[in-house]
């Protein structure tokens, strides 16, 4: 079981998602999977995804369903998420790369 489950519910994302996966990439800490859930996009961020999936050596899930909304693709992202503790990212943001090492040691400390 991973530390975290990192869930990305991904819409249209394809000018943003990889900056979004690349800072996952770097995090120090490394104990998690990451879920993207592809809600019907109609560009190329499922290629993206399934690209990044193939390449990576991160633990990737990659879901895909209708255009649902977010809400629907965190939900479904939830369902399949194995990790100890969930953490939610969007398509069009990024993680510090002390980011879930931080938490974790938060975690630790409590």
């Amino acid at each position: 079981m991973p530390r975290f489950s990192i869930i990305i519910p991904c819409y249209n994302a394809v000018n943003t998602i990889k900056e979004t996966l690349d800072s996952l990439q770097a995090q120090t800490f490394t104990d998690f999977e990451v879920i993207c859930i592809n809600d019907g996009s109609t560009d190329k961020t499922r290629n993206i995804l399934e690209g990044y999936k193939d390449e990576s050596d991160m633990s990737i899930i990659l879901l895909n369903q209708e255009n649902q909304g977010v809400s629907v693709a965190r939900n479904n992202g939830l369902a399949a998420a194995q990790g100890e503790w969930i953490m939610f990212l969007d398509a069009d943001d990024a993680y510090h790369p002390d980011c879930l090492r931080i938490a974790n040691d938060a975690i630790e400390g409590n």
